[in-house]
């Protein structure tokens, strides 16, 4: 009788320690990964969360009584894991991560030869039925690999000081917010590189040391009650800008120089319009949450805006049908052409402070016109009984106002002076709304009451 896997997601493995992911779950993932993709040499690294050693312990067993050899890179974001699959010509990589999810989760992030991920229609489910149906004697004859310990973080940060031209900085303090996950170690590399070159790029840190208690709670800045902190220390300590990442630092969130947390949204359209400036009449994917301030942008820097489906695997899997030079994703992931279009939370800071240097101003000047053009609301969550019964009840509600309808991710509406998208999370069981309008005449909060009135019949 076959067991099924419940953490297995839309495109990677997530779920509690415990019932739906553990030692002998993670194993017998290792053992299913190496079975499919049949793998010579991959790389295997993993968060801070108390968890994470003893699953990446057992998906190595796993991975090397395939006949894999596995490179273990201890402590690593998720791109870690990128860069090392791409640097190194490996056959695939496997991230333990449970990113900004609960204390209580865990989970694993799976690509192939050039970072290229592991998601449902890609390989996921096959991995899935392979790990559900795992026969004792599967292994038989199987010649185990090897388990090398191995770093490559001083190469990899080589590899990020590329993306900024050292001859237009200027001095600048940074509060940098950790959240006591995986990217200390980097970040305190590059400061150290920062202090022995003289640039003038100087760090204050919060939570820099890896702890997996989590001290100033989960490494999640999209929470408003998360934001605080590194707000106060941008404000009190008046700095150029604040950091904050999550726990496997693939994504970067900003603040300005006023303490002002700033909707990722808006970083996409001005990273679009950067990498346009060299690369006139590309591609640039984006996802169809928020999108009016984004096609704006690339329309006018001579573009061409790529609406796709929410979720890493989506966006890198059409960037590359495109031949996109970047892609962006309002919840803060960023994916550029020249990392194997893989998403980065390091390159994007970078990216940012050299659009920063070459413009001459601050964050909150670039994006304070863009804010008063395309008002947004945050994202808004809500767990309810039925996502397609709330989706159809709102569908009937405003059809009739609407200019256009779009099902690429959930439901999108756009009337003409405002839309929002509603659709149901890849990865949690909630229901995610957002809403734009084209000027500040129309009140966001009550076009969100009036949705909420429909989805509160539905609320569990």
């Amino acid at each position: 009788m076959a067991n099924n896997l419940k953490c297995f997601k839309a495109y990677d493995i997530r779920g509690q320690i415990g019932d739906d992911l553990n030692e002998s779950i993670a194993w017998k993932i290792g053992v299913a990964y190496g079975k499919y993709l049949n793998p010579r040499k991959i790389a295997v690294g993993g968060d801070i969360r108390h968890s994470t050693q003893s699953l990446k312990a057992a998906l190595i067993d796993g991975l090397i009584s395939t006949g894999v050899d596995v490179l273990d890179l201890g402590l690593t974001g998720t791109e870690e894991i990128y860069y090392a699959v791409i640097s190194q010509s490996l056959d695939g990589g496997i991230e333990v991560t449970g990113s900004h999810n609960p204390k209580t989760d865990n989970g694993l992030k799976l690509v192939r030869a050039e970072a290229r991920p592991i998601s449902g229609d890609t390989g996921l489910l096959e991995i899935k039925n392979i790990a559900e149906n795992l026969s004792p004697s599967s292994l038989q004859n199987v010649s185990k690999g090897k388990h090398i310990n191995t770093s490559f973080k001083e190469e990899f940060v080589d590899y990020l000081l590329q993306f900024i031209n050292f001859k237009n900085i200027r001095p600048t303090s940074i509060i940098a917010n950790c959240g006591h996950g995986a990217a200390g170690p980097i970040l305190k590399l590059i400061s150290n590189r920062f202090i022995d070159l003289q640039i003038p790029i100087k760090f204050e840190f919060i939570g820099l040391e890896p702890n997996g208690d989590f001290p100033l709670g989960l490494p999640n800045p999209l929470l408003p009650e998360n934001r605080k902190a590194t707000s106060k220390v941008v404000i009190e300590r008046k700095a150029d800008l604040g950091l904050a990442w999550d726990g496997d630092f693939d994504r970067c969130f900003f603040f300005d120089e006023t303490g002002e947390f700033v909707e990722s949204y808006y970083l996409v359209g001005l990273f679009a319009r950067h990498f346009l400036a060299e690369n006139p009449g590309a591609a640039i994917v984006h996802d169809p949450r928020l999108v009016w301030n984004t096609i704006d942008l690339v329309n006018a820097a001579g573009g061409r805006p790529v609406v796709c489906k929410t979720g890493h695997a989506f966006i890198k899997e059409k960037m590359r049908q495109e031949k996109a030079i970047y892609g962006g994703e309002m919840s803060a992931h960023h994916y550029f052409s020249n990392f194997s279009y893989c998403d980065s939370g390091m390159i994007t800071w970078l990216i940012l402070l050299a659009i920063l240097y070459k413009s001459n101003n601050n964050l909150s000047s670039l994006v304070s016109e863009r804010k008063a053009k395309f008002p947004c609301s945050s994202e808004l969550n809500y767990n309810v009984k039925s996502t397609s019964a709330v989706l159809d009840s709102v569908l009937n509600k405003y059809e009739k106002y609407a200019l256009t309808k779009n099902f690429t991710d959930g439901l999108s509406l756009e009337m003409p002076n405002w839309r929002f998208n509603l659709r149901s999370s890849n990865t949690e069981q909630l229901l995610r709304l957002n809403l734009e309008t084209r000027c500040n005449n129309i009140e966001i909060k009550d076009m969100i009451y009036d949705i909420e009135k429909t989805i509160n019949l539905f609320t569990i």
